[in-house]
């Protein structure tokens, strides 16, 4: 069953949804963007979920949950994309995020889950390659998840996926504004 897609222009760490997918580096420690900020308001609790479950980081295109400590989720799914701007430019990488990270989300019984444009700010991925990727694989990918969130920090993005949701086979809802919910 393909998740109903609602895009939303926000802020990830606000979502109320059963899954939080944080855009994280291979080392799983925090950084910048997404990653800085789900980590910043989601609490010490989340790194040191990291620290014990991922001593070695994560590969580019893998996924593995941990809490969500402060966040209003009950789980930080956490995905290493591709970092276009060092050469990573496998779009199958990219894809292999969405569909690891709906994998998990369906291992813990997750029926809402709130993605990020994963590898869009930081890494440099072209933004509308990386819309084109996280609809079409969240759309074609089986599970459980019965609602697929797209958080969409700037309004390029919102757009980049607005547009990427209207070229395709309907099924979606976009909002203009981020209500939590």
């Amino acid at each position: 069953m393909s998740p109903r897609v609602v895009l939303l222009e926000g802020d990830i760490t606000a979502q109320s949804v059963d899954v939080v997918v944080n855009a994280a580096n291979a080392a799983m420690r925090g950084g910048g963007g997404v990653d800085g900020a789900i980590h910043r308001a989601g609490g010490p609790a989340i790194l040191a979920d990291c620290v014990r479950l991922f001593p070695d980081g994560l590969a580019v295109g893998g996924a593995g949950a941990t809490t969500a400590g402060n966040l209003p989720a009950r789980w930080v799914v956490h995905v290493v994309g591709p970092n276009w701007n060092a050469g990573q430019r496998d779009r199958g990488l990219l894809a292999a995020c969405y569909r690891n990270a709906l994998g998990v989300a369906d291992e813990l019984g997750a029926a809402t889950v709130a993605f990020p444009a994963i590898s869009a700010g930081i890494f440099g991925w072209p933004l509308d390659d990386a819309a084109r990727t996280a609809i079409q694989v969240v759309r074609a990918t089986p599970t459980r998840v019965v609602e697929a969130r797209f958080v969409l920090f700037t309004t390029a993005a919102f757009g980049a996926f607005s547009q990427a949701l209207d070229g395709g086979q309907g099924g979606g809802q976009t909002t203009g504004s981020d209500t939590g919910e």
